[in-house]
């Protein structure tokens, strides 16, 4: 059973948490989660699927099975890996209304504006849009 999307940003919450403020390790923690984020397909990386507005390259590649939005995403940059790495925990294997329903509170409880300037800010909302984008597609198209 996939957790819930507001399960999911709970523990993204409470992981962030643990640093207090520290802003090196939580920067190495963002980091560390661009690492974990599964290889994307060679394929996938085309000029089709990147993000417009980041000034990283950020790819993100959507999947529509059996009612449910899964994302696969790369950037060339670690930080900007690792924030697209939280949007797809958060949105990956959601249905496209769920999605499109949610509101991120993640973002201000764990002060991300203090973490990420404003060219990686513009770009982080850059990947929502696109995310929300390509869940309003598939929902339209299955209606």
């Amino acid at each position: 059973m996939a957790k819930n999307i507001t399960d999911i940003q709970n523990s993204i919450i409470e992981n962030f948490e643990l640093f207090e403020d520290d802003m090196e390790s939580i920067l190495f923690y963002l980091m560390d989660l661009g690492k974990k984020l599964p290889a994307m397909s060679e394929e996938h990386k085309t000029e089709e699927y990147i993000v417009k507005g980041c000034q990283s390259k950020v790819w993100l590649f959507p999947s529509f099975v059996e009612g449910k939005v899964y994302f696969e995403a790369d950037s060339n940059t670690e930080i900007t890996k690792g924030l697209v790495s939280l949007l797809v925990d958060i949105w990956s294997g959601q249905t496209p209304e769920d999605i499109l329903n949610s509101e991120l509170f993640f973002i201000e409880k764990i002060g991300m504006s203090r973490m990420i300037g404003s060219q990686r800010s513009n770009g982080f909302t850059s990947m929502i849009k696109q995310i929300k984008m390509y869940a309003l597609a598939y929902k339209t198209s299955n209606n």
